[in-house]
């Protein structure tokens, strides 16, 4: 909802806590009520808060935080800001993600330079006073009407504490400006045969202690909440019976905004506010995604190569870019992650009967050879391919190897010795040893060469796409490559480097530098990803032709 400038926009905070326990859906349920209000009209913007005490996600291990989330203004974020751009389709920014370690760091910062003119440096009010001031950040845009802080963690954690402190703060001076909604589990015990209230009450008691009362309290659930159970709860947590909504377990995340309409989560809300609500919601386009997601006509499988697939979060972007495309082709699209250390010569039949390859990024030696062995499969047998950042210099190398016949070739960050370093560092990156954000991070422009598979699905020549990465294409083997069918069809023209290459002759064969996966949303699936799982059902049905004559 576009605002003029010279209108002043009284902004609304709505902070969502969690309790009991960690992996509720605080963003899930912040992106549903975030589209909710976007629905009616009002202009919305979600951040998170992380107590954790890194500066930013960027040099965490996958395995502990899952994906780290790249925003156009190259800020390495948390996964669940790309949760907020999924439902909302609005890019997020550096503003929408604040870690501890980002709060003291610039405290202590302004207390070296002697801002605070000799004062005693305390967690109140020093620390709370720069979350608030982070917090109002969006707000002081003068762009929303509503800012939604998901504070990360649960309440009672240590970590968490100066949030919770800064909320307290927020409510007493901000009034009816600022809402609470805590987030709990009301848990199904089997041998019981019932749902317990009891926890829901601990965690809003823990919150009470900190001086927050909760104005709303959505229950996660796995039955649906009787009406004597939600007054049970409103009597315990001191809140209206209406305030009490059930979120009980859904099949697709894309399905809770509108479980959360039926509650009225949204009305609740605007009423605590004093915010309009006669403007019903317009969720049209939403409703004909799930639509199309839940009545496919077509089922493929594609295969997920890389190295973290025990853990689903690692890859939540491509995951949810692969649901978005597979909507877009009325396609049922089946996943099937395979650890790229388990792909070998010997038993590359464990990637038979797959429809489309996409190979992963990633950092570091392992699984590197697993991912080359699947991109000279899916090379060979004119299998659709996707290879993401690494998954694309996984294929220069394949190529570079089995094709060009450049013994050795490798990327230097693998291989600092390789004889042929197809994959290097940019001569002014060479000296840098801080790991922590020294890449090529955000939005880069990229020229699509015309009459190519890729500029059939941009239908676009000049595309802006987010970085994360460090090496790149070399140069001095461009003119091999190209001359044996592996094409540069996408430049950076300015730095004159290689974003996309496709092979020549093949179905469906692309690598790209870039993650186009973080610009994936339901109302604009990335039409990389679209073309991806189109070519790969056309190859799928294909099969089944051969199959059946």
């Amino acid at each position: 909802m576009e605002k003029k400038s010279s209108q002043l926009i009284s902004t609304k905070y709505i902070f969502v806590t969690g309790g009991v326990a960690s992996s509720l859906g605080k963003g899930i349920i912040s992106a549903s009520l975030a589209k909710l209000l976007q629905a009616r009209g009002y202009s919305v913007t979600i951040q998170k808060l992380d107590p954790y005490i890194n500066i930013d996600p960027g040099t965490l291990n996958p395995y502990e935080h899952g994906e780290c989330f790249v925003t156009n203004d190259g800020a390495e974020t948390d996964l669940d800001l790309g949760h907020y751009e999924r439902f909302l389709n609005i890019p997020t920014s550096q503003a929408n993600n604040v870690t501890t370690g980002r709060i003291y760091q610039t405290v202590i910062d302004r207390e070296r330079r002697g801002d605070f003119l000799g004062a005693t440096v305390q967690v109140i009010p020093h620390i709370t006073d720069e979350i608030k001031r982070r917090i109002k950040l969006l707000g002081q845009t003068n762009k929303y009407e509503f800012v939604i802080t998901e504070i990360g963690g649960t309440v009672g954690d240590i970590e968490s504490l100066p949030y919770i402190e800064a909320v307290r703060q927020m409510r007493w001076e901000m009034g009816t400006d600022c809402l609470v909604v805590h987030l709990t589990l009301v848990p199904y015990l089997a041998a019981a045969g019932e749902l317990k209230t009891k926890p829901t009450q601990h965690s809003v008691k823990t919150l009470l202690e900190q001086g927050v009362q909760p104005d709303i309290i959505v229950c996660r659930t796995e039955k649906h909440l009787s009406e004597g159970m939600r007054n049970k709860i409103a009597l315990f947590c001191n809140v209206n019976p209406t305030a009490v909504i059930e979120s009980i377990d859904a099949d697709s995340i894309y399905e809770v905004p509108l479980l959360m309409l039926d509650e009225k989560l949204d009305v609740e809300v605007l009423e605590k506010v004093k915010m309009p609500k006669d403007r019903l919601p317009d969720l049209q386009r939403w409703e004909e995604f799930l639509e199309r997601l839940k009545n496919p006509t077509g089922e493929i499988t594609i295969g997920l190569i890389g190295k973290y697939v025990e853990l689903k979060d690692a890859y939540k972007s491509i995951n949810e870019a692969i649901v978005h495309a597979g909507a877009a082709n009325r396609c049922k699209v089946k996943v099937r992650s395979i650890h790229s250390e388990s792909v070998t010569d010997e038993n590359i039949d464990i990637l038979h009967g797959l429809d489309g390859l996409l190979v992963a990024p990633g950092f570091g030696h392992r699984g590197i050879e697993g991912k080359i062995t699947a991109i000279k499969y899916a090379r060979e047998n004119n299998v659709p391919f996707l290879g993401i950042c690494l998954g694309m210099q996984c294929a220069v190398i394949e190529f570079g190897r089995n094709v060009l016949h450049l013994k050795g070739a490798h990327s230097t960050e693998m291989n600092p010795d390789t004889p042929h370093p197809v994959i290097d560092l940019m001569e002014d990156q060479k000296e840098v040893s801080n790991k922590g954000g020294t890449m090529r991070l955000g939005s880069y422009p990229c020229k699509v060469q015309k009459g190519t598979k890729v500029f059939d699905a941009y239908q676009l020549e000049n595309v802006e796409e987010r970085h994360r990465h460090r090496f790149e294409f070399n140069n001095k083997y461009l003119a091999k490559y190209t001359d044996a069918g592996l094409l540069p069809v996408g430049m950076n023209i300015k730095n004159n480097l290689v974003e996309i290459v496709e092979l020549k002759g093949h179905p469906w064969f692309v690598g790209i530098q870039f993650h186009p996966e973080y610009k994936s949303t339901v109302a604009e699936p990335h039409p990389l990803f679209v073309d991806f799982i189109k070519a790969a059902r056309v190859y799928s049905e294909a099969m089944l032709s051969v199959i059946e004559s």
